[in-house]
């Protein structure tokens, strides 16, 4: 229905693999398992879900812009890796008013060094990590409430 609020949900390099890359630190579920539980949860709510998963960085950059030129409501963002590398993913956040949270499967403090920094998180409105699968379900009952 086009009068509904649509939430952005973009992942970022890997996750396409979740279920199976390393369960112990990513859990069972795979995208398809959250996308299906996001959708319920949006749908209850009256909201839209735009569920996407790219490893290319530029494909981020250009979805985090189409957000903001179709006037979502937010966006959800797993940038997996280019969490912790990517100035241009920053700058995409930076250059959109959508309200955008960052969210991890597992939580990258108590990870390697490397995984700290987190230039999503220089921008972001929040951050949902260290939850499972439940970290994108905490983060959309956040954005339904904007």
């Amino acid at each position: 229905m086009a009068d509904q609020p649509t939430i952005f949900v973009l992942n970022g390099p890997n996750l396409n693999l979740l279920g199976t890359r390393e369960p112990e630190i990513y859990g069972t579920d795979t995208l398809d398992d959250i996308a299906g539980r996001l959708d319920d949860r949006a749908r209850a709510a009256g909201a839209s879900i735009d569920f996407r998963q790219s490893n290319h960085e530029g494909h981020l950059i250009d979805w985090l812009h189409e957000a903001q030129a179709v006037g979502a409501k937010a966006v959800l963002l797993n940038a997996a890796g280019f969490t912790h590398t990517s100035v241009a993913i920053l700058d995409a956040i930076k250059a959109i008013t959508v309200p955008v949270f960052e969210v991890h499967l597992s939580d990258p403090h108590k990870r390697e060094s490397f995984r700290h920094l987190s230039y999503v998180g220089m921008a972001a409105k929040a951050v949902f990590a260290g939850h499972g699968a439940k970290s994108y379900e905490l983060a959309l009952d956040v954005a339904l409430q904007l």
